[in-house]
C-alpha cells in the first residue's frame, strides 16, 4: 500500500534536487550579452580617450611651434668676386605642403672674402653689412628662429686652409652676434661637388622636373668665376668619387656631380696669360722677341702692363711680378686652341677610362643642359637667344677677336674695359670648353643658355636653401615627440599635466559608466539572475 507513494517520494525527491543542483543549470546557462557588454567597455573606452590625448598633444604642440604662418631662412653665398646674402620666406599650406617665397631680398658686397687673405680681420666688415640688410628683411620677433648660414666656395677654395680658417672664425663672431639663430659649424667652405648639386636641384625645381622620373631632368653646366661645375642624372657607372645621392619626396636621384677648380672663366684667363709670359704658352701664341708675347685672346690695339694684372687667388703671396709685356692681336682659333690647351692639361695622367677635362672623370653627357652663369652672360652680351647654337657663338666670337679695340669702344661705350676684354677669351673658352672637351655638338639643340627659369633665378644658394629645408621639416615632421620630452621643451610640463588630466577623465568616465551589479539564484524559478545595486 506504501509503495506506489514510496515511488513518488523518491521522484519528487530527484525533482526537487535537479532544481537546487545549481552545477546542472550552470553548464546550460547563457552568458548574457550585457555582461560582455561591460566586460569589454573599459579597455576599449581607455583605447579611445588615449588616443584622444596623443592627438591632443600632437597638435597642441604643433600649434606652438607654428606661432608664426611664415618662416625665414638666409644664406650668404661667399663667392670669388664677391659676396651675397639672399633672404627666403617659406610658409606651411593646410596638408603640409611647403611654398618657397624664393627672393625675399638679395644684396651683394664686394669684394669677395678670398681678398681678405692677407687682412682676415677685415673680412668681418663685409659681413655685418650683409647681416644688417637681412636684419631689415626678416621681423625683429623671428630673428632668433631664422637660421643664418654662410657658404664660401672657389674663391675660398683656393686659400690654404689656416687662411680659410682665420677668414671663416672672424665671420662666425659677426654671426653669433647677429641675433640670428647660427652655429659655427653653418660657415663653411663647401665643396664644389656640392655647389654643383645645389644649382641642379634649383634648376630642377624651376623646370618643374624635381619630384618627377631621374631621367626627365635637365642637367647643369656652370662656369663661375674661379670654378666650373657638371652636374647631371647619369645611366652609366659612375666611380664614387664622383656620384652623390639626392633623395626629394619618394625618390632617389643618382647624379654625377663634379668641380673643376680652376676652371672658371677668370682664373683660367689669368691663368694664360701667365702662361704665355712664363714661356709655357701654347705653340699658336706668337713671339716677338725677348720679354714680348702675343695675347691671342685681346682684340689688337689694347695695351696693358702684367705688372697691372690681378693674380689669381693662389698667388696672393707671390711677390715676384711680371715685367714683360702682351701684345695683343686677337684671333679666335689662336685663342681657342691656347684655352683647349688649359683644359686639357693633365690628361696624360688619366686614370679612368675617358677623361674629357684634364685628368677628371666625366660620363657621356645625357638628356637636356642648362648652361648657367658666364656661359649666359657671354651669350646675352652677343645678343644671342637662350637656344642658341654654339656655331652662333664661334661666329661672333671670331667677328669680335677680330675688331680692333677702339673700334670695339665706341660699339660698347656702357661697357667698362675690364669687362669688354674678356669676351674675345670667354667666346673661344665656351667653344673650347662645350665643344673641343665635352663634345656637344656646334648645332646640338639640348643646350640652353638660361640664368632663370621664368621668374627664379638660377642660383646655387636657392637650391641649398630648397634642400635644407626640405631636409629640416622632414626631421620636424618625425622627430615631435622628441622634441616634446627633450628637457630644453617649453611645452613639456603643459603637456604632461594636460595628459594626466585626460587619463583621469577617462577613469572616471569608466567608473561611471560601469554598472554595480550582483548574481544570485533564483531556486524558485531555476535560472540566474542579474541585478543592479544602487549606489548609496
Amino acid at each position: 500500500m506504501r509503495r506506489p507513494h514510496a515511488r513518488n517520494l523518491v521522484e519528487s525527491n530527484t525533482s526537487t534536487q535537479q532544481k537546487m543542483d545549481p552545477s546542472i543549470k550552470l553548464h546550460s546557462r547563457t552568458i548574457s550579452p550585457r555582461s560582455t557588454k561591460f566586460k569589454h567597455t573599459k579597455p576599449k573606452l581607455a583605447i579611445i580617450t588615449t588616443l584622444i590625448a596623443l592627438l591632443s598633444c600632437y597638435y597642441l604642440f604643433k600649434s606652438k611651434t607654428k606661432s608664426f604662418s611664415k618662416r625665414y631662412s638666409i644664406i650668404i653665398d661667399g663667392g670669388s668676386t664677391g659676396s651675397r646674402i639672399h633672404v627666403f620666406g617659406y610658409r606651411i599650406e593646410s596638408g603640409g605642403k611647403v611654398v618657397f617665397d624664393l627672393e625675399e631680398g638679395v644684396m651683394k658686397v664686394s669684394p669677395g672674402l678670398s681678398a681678405y687673405a692677407e687682412d682676415p680681420e677685415v673680412a668681418g666688415g663685409s659681413v655685418k653689412e650683409l647681416v644688417e640688410f637681412g636684419k631689415g628683411r626678416v621681423p625683429r620677433e623671428l630673428w632668433g628662429e631664422t637660421e643664418v648660414r654662410l657658404m664660401a666656395t672657389a674663391g675660398m677654395r683656393l686659400l690654404d686652409s689656416e687662411v680659410q680658417d682665420r677668414i671663416l672664425n672672424v665671420s662666425r663672431r659677426v654671426l653669433m652676434k647677429s641675433g640670428f639663430k647660427f652655429q659655427d659649424s653653418w660657415a663653411s667652405v663647401i665643396t664644389g661637388s656640392d655647389e654643383g648639386l645645389y644649382a641642379w636641384v634649383i634648376a630642377n625645381h624651376a623646370l618643374g622636373t624635381l619630384g618627377g622620373d631621374p631621367l626627365e631632368t635637365t642637367g647643369i653646366i656652370e662656369l663661375g668665376g674661379a670654378s666650373a661645375q657638371v652636374t647631371f642624372v647619369s645611366t652609366e657607372p659612375v666611380p664614387p668619387e664622383f656620384s652623390r645621392a639626392v633623395e626629394f619626396g619618394n625618390i632617389t636621384y643618382n647624379i654625377y656631380s663634379h668641380s673643376f677648380l680652376n676652371f672658371g672663366q677668370n682664373v683660367a684667363f689669368e691663368a694664360l696669360r701667365e702662361s704665355l709670359v712664363s714661356g709655357n704658352h701654347h705653340p699658336a701664341a706668337e713671339s716677338l722677341g725677348k720679354g714680348k708675347f702675343v695675347d691671342p685672346c685681346t682684340p689688337k690695339g689694347y695695351s696693358h702692363v702684367v705688372e697691372s694684372w690681378k693674380l689669381s687667388p693662389g698667388s696672393l703671396t707671390e711677390k715676384n711680378r711680371f715685367v714683360s709685356t702682351l701684345h695683343s692681336k686677337g684671333n679666335f682659333s689662336n685663342c681657342r686652341s691656347a684655352a683647349l690647351t688649359l683644359l686639357q692639361k693633365g690628361k696624360e695622367i688619366c686614370s679612368y677610362q675617358h677623361c674629357q677635362i684634364g685628368s677628371i672623370f666625366i660620363p657621356k653627357l645625357r638628356g637636356k643642359f642648362l648652361a648657367m652663369e658666364n656661359f649666359f652672360y657671354t651669350s646675352k652680351f652677343f645678343g644671342l637667344g637662350q637656344r642658341a647654337f654654339l656655331s652662333n657663338l664661334m661666329i661672333a666670337g671670331e667677328h669680335f677677336c677680330g675688331e680692333d679695340w677702339s673700334t670695339l669702344k665706341k660699339k660698347h661705350q656702357s661697357s667698362k674695359d675690364e669687362d669688354l676684354v674678356h669676351y674675345c677669351f670667354s667666346s673661344a673658352y665656351i667653344v673650347a670648353l662645350l665643344h673641343d672637351s665635352l663634345g656637344i655638338a656646334v648645332d646640338d639643340s639640348r643646350i640652353e643658355f638660361a640664368n632663370q627659369v621664368g621668374n627664379i633665378p638660377l642660383d646655387w644658394a636657392l637650391g641649398a636653401f630648397i634642400l635644407q629645408t626640405n631636409a629640416a621639416l622632414d626631421m620636424e615632421h618625425s622627430d615631435w615627440i622628441a622634441t616634446i620630452i627633450s628637457d630644453d621643451s617649453p611645452t613639456l610640463l603643459s603637456l604632461i599635466g594636460f595628459a594626466i588630466l585626460m587619463m583621469f577623465i577617462a577613469w572616471s568616465i569608466s567608473k561611471w559608466r560601469k554598472p554595480q551589479v550582483k548574481t544570485v539564484y533564483d531556486l524558485e524559478k531555476g535560472r540566474y539572475i542579474v541585478t543592479r545595486v544602487g549606489k548609496s
